[in-house]
């Protein structure tokens, strides 16, 4: 087991922290905070380079492009944002929603992106024209988590409820509906070699699936609620934000490599940097935690 202490902490926000993601190119940290804003950190130093302002309430979730050219931000003020990262502009403001929009996902492969609302509602749009291609309302209610395939041939979601749904790209056809969790489903995420997926759900239980067969492959209790999980990118750990701190497993295995406790209540985000060299979590005080996992060393 190895034990972390942050190596930098950052005042990010004046409100809770809600997604965080490392662009592309590994320069950048981007943050989102229920005080409405968007930043931007230096991964060299984590100065503050940017920061977007044009949502009217939280921001809840965060996506970028696969070129790393725009950003995407979904809010509880009903909108879903497209950003040019180089101009810092809104390229489009997607309306269709008609409660917050708690999810963002961008395709891998197309001109697509997804959103996900408390309205039930899971919807796709052209990122080029800003139309609206599908709206899906199998959910029903309380859309949570949503994420494309790494291959972008399925879109999954979750929600209030116990089920995981699957719909096939470029059809919208739902080809799948599997009972996740039993009362709601709080994250998911897919292994970027495509052979996982993950789900955490709001009875503290983390699960790992096999998406050619559709299994269960592992059931991992937790200490507390888990808020968001992400894969390495060499798809062999997988981290998740829980209300107290972090924890990262062995996928093989599902024992846990690292584990980090927070002296705060509410850790909704967590990131990993594409080198894996840096592990983020955020929380509901407004601060980034920041360990550079090359660094630690195994507690006697």
């Amino acid at each position: 087991m190895i034990y972390l202490a942050p190596d930098q902490i950052i005042n990010a926000h004046t409100r809770h922290v809600t997604d965080l993601l490392f662009t592309p190119d590994k320069k950048l940290l981007v943050s989102s905070g229920m005080d409405n804003l968007i930043h931007f950190w230096d991964t060299s130093n984590w100065s503050q380079i940017n920061s977007f302002a044009g949502h009217m309430n939280s921001v809840n979730a965060l996506a970028i492009t696969s070129k790393g050219d725009y950003l995407i931000s979904g809010s509880t003020d009903t909108t879903v944002k497209i950003w040019n990262l180089s101009s810092g502009g809104v390229e489009q403001t997607l309306t269709g929603h008609k409660k917050t929009v708690s999810a963002v996902a961008a395709s891998p492969v197309q001109n697509i992106i997804a959103s996900g609302s408390y309205d039930g509602k899971v919807k796709l749009w052209d990122t080029v024209t800003g139309e609206e291609i599908f709206s899906f309302s199998e959910v029903g209610r309380n859309v949570s988590s949503i994420a494309f395939s790494p291959d972008g041939k399925l879109l999954i979601a979750g929600g209030l409820g116990s089920d995981i749904f699957f719909w096939a790209l470029p059809s919208g056809e739902l080809v799948k509906q599997i009972r996740g969790h039993e009362t709601a489903v709080n994250a998911l995420a897919f292994s970027p070699d495509n052979k996982l997926f993950a789900s955490i759900g709001y009875e503290q239980r983390l699960k790992v699936w096999n998406t050619r067969t559709w299994e269960e492959k592992q059931s991992i209790p937790l200490e507390s609620r888990g808020n968001d999980l992400v894969f390495t990118s060499d798809s062999k750990k997988l981290a998740a934000a829980i209300d107290h701190g972090v924890r990262v497993w062995n996928v093989r295995t599902g024992a846990i490599d690292i584990q980090y406790e927070l002296p705060v209540k509410g850790v909704y985000a967590v990131a990993l940097s594409p080198t894996r060299r840096w592990l983020t979590t955020g929380s509901a005080d407004g601060k980034i935690w920041i360990w550079e996992i090359r660094k630690t060393k195994k507690s006697r």
